[in-house]
C-alpha cells in the first residue's frame, strides 16, 4: 500500500508535459544516439500532435499528427529553456484541458487516498492497494489519457463503493508514521 501511494502519487506529479518531452529530446544524449544507430545523410522527422496546431481527423474527430522536420530540434531547446515558466502566469500549457485534468487528478487522488487511510482495516486492505494503484492505468496523452482517465474513474467509484460498504465494526489499522 505504502509503495503503491509513493509510486502512483509521483506518477501523477510528475506530469511529461510540453517541457519535459522538449527537455528529454534536447537536453539529453538523443541525437548523440541516433547519430550512433545511423551512417550517412540522415534527417530527423517529429510525429507531434501539439495542441493547437494539430487537425482533427475528418472521420473520427480525433487529433492527428503532423510530421515536423529536423528544426523542430531547435523548438525543442528553447522550449525546454521555458520550463521554468511552468506552473506561472507565463506558462502558455497550463489553460489546456489535458493540463487542468493533471492538476485536477492530484488533488483528486489526495481526497480517495485520504479516504482510504481513515477507512483502511485489514478486511479491506486489498480494495485500499486497488484504489492507491488506480494511476497505473493512466496512460497516453490527449484523447488516449482523457479514456484512460473516464475508465479509470469508473473502477475508481466501483472500489470506493466497496471500501464505503466494508464493516464499519472491522478493526482499523494502525499506522505507523516515520519521520
Amino acid at each position: 500500500m505504502t509503495e503503491a501511494v509513493a509510486r502512483y502519487y509521483f506518477k501523477l506529479l510528475a506530469i511529461k508535459d510540453e517541457y519535459e518531452v522538449a527537455r528529454l529530446y534536447a537536453e539529453t544524449d538523443f541525437v548523440e544516439r541516433v547519430a550512433a544507430q545511423f551512417e550517412g545523410d540522415y534527417k530527423l522527422n517529429f510525429h507531434l500532435a501539439p495542441p493547437t496546431l494539430n487537425k482533427p481527423d475528418t472521420k473520427t474527430g480525433q487529433p492527428t499528427k503532423s510530421q515536423y522536420g529536423p528544426w523542430m530540434m531547435s523548438a525543442f531547446r528553447v522550449l525546454a529553456k521555458l520550463r521554468r515558466f511552468r506552473g506561472t502566469a507565463l506558462d502558455v500549457f497550463a489553460r489546456s484541458p489535458e493540463r487542468k485534468m493533471e492538476r485536477a487528478l492530484i488533488g483528486e487522488y489526495e481526497a480517495v487516498i485520504a479516504e482510504v487511510l481513515e477507512r483502511l482495516t485489514p478486511q479491506n486492505y486489498q480494495v485500499a492497494a486497488d484504489l492507491a494503484s488506480l494511476p497505473e492505468h493512466i496512460r497516453g496523452y490527449g484523447y488516449i489519457k482523457e479514456r484512460n482517465v473516464k475508465d479509470v474513474k469508473v473502477r475508481e467509484k466501483a472500489l470506493l463503493a466497496q471500501l464505503r460498504g466494508a464493516k464499519a465494526a472491522a478493526q482499523p489499522i494502525e499506522l505507523v508514521h516515520v519521520a
